[in-house]
């Protein structure tokens, strides 16, 4: 357990690299759809390497950046939270629907997601961070132009009714409160969980020094690491 805490986001991009080239493979014989589906399950594995191992400091932004945390490298955001939503949300948010591409709804709510996450990162961190990159931005742009083209293709098939939005809107509010707010910032936050990030995942892309340096963050030399 403690290798999958600490190297998810690693193994998720061996599943993307093994993913796409399976696309690469069957890409004449599957439905667009599905093609488009599991595309986007393969851009958020991306996006989710891109935010945690390289460039990294999603943990940064999240608990110094955004939240002020007097514990940044354990609160709210930590180790065992980040792992657990990011799994659950990539393997059961992301994935299950490519088994029922026609299933709209079920589809049509990780593409939402999608293209809000390119709001956050292309809007709401950059503006804190006062960059125009914040890690996760580059997954992110696929995740918006996969969406928009799903949204473009189920609306020109005229297979996407009222009902799919409205069911795939409350599904996605479920989601988004379930894993990203309550899981997350509530259930698995603890000012003293065990499950701290590690000095190298907390100084990556030097996110620190860029909110010391222009918002008056935290000090993360003053913090206590966890050993490895």
């Amino acid at each position: 357990m403690n290798f999958i805490r600490r190297n998810w986001y690693n193994v998720g991009l061996v599943v993307a690299i093994g993913t796409t080239l399976y696309l690469a493979f069957a890409w004449h014989y599957m439905p667009i759809l599905q093609i488009l589906l599991l595309s986007n399950f393969v851009a958020f594995l991306i996006h989710q390497f891109e935010e945690y191992r390289f460039p990294g400091g999603f943990p940064a932004i999240v608990n110094m950046g955004i939240l002020r945390s007097s514990t940044p490298n354990r609160y709210p955001l930590n180790q065992r939270s980040a792992m657990v939503t990011n799994l659950s949300g990539v393997y059961l948010f992301y994935l299950i629907p490519v088994f029922f591409p026609t299933v709209i709804w079920l589809g049509l709510a990780p593409m939402l997601f999608g293209i809000g996450e390119f709001v956050v990162h292309g809007i709401v961190f950059n503006i804190r961070l006062r960059t125009i990159y914040s890690p996760g931005l580059g997954g992110s742009v696929l995740l918006l132009l996969i969406g928009i083209y799903y949204i473009y293709y189920i609306h020109i098939t005229g297979i996407v009714s009222v009902w799919d939005w409205v069911i795939g809107l409350v599904y996605l509010f479920l989601v988004v409160f379930i894993a990203e707010i309550a899981m997350t910032f509530t259930w698995l936050a603890d000012k003293n969980s065990p499950f701290a990030f590690s000095e190298a995942e907390m100084r990556r892309f030097n996110v620190q020094e860029k909110i010391e340096r222009r918002n008056g963050g935290t000090h993360i030399s003053h913090l206590r690491f966890p050993k490895r």
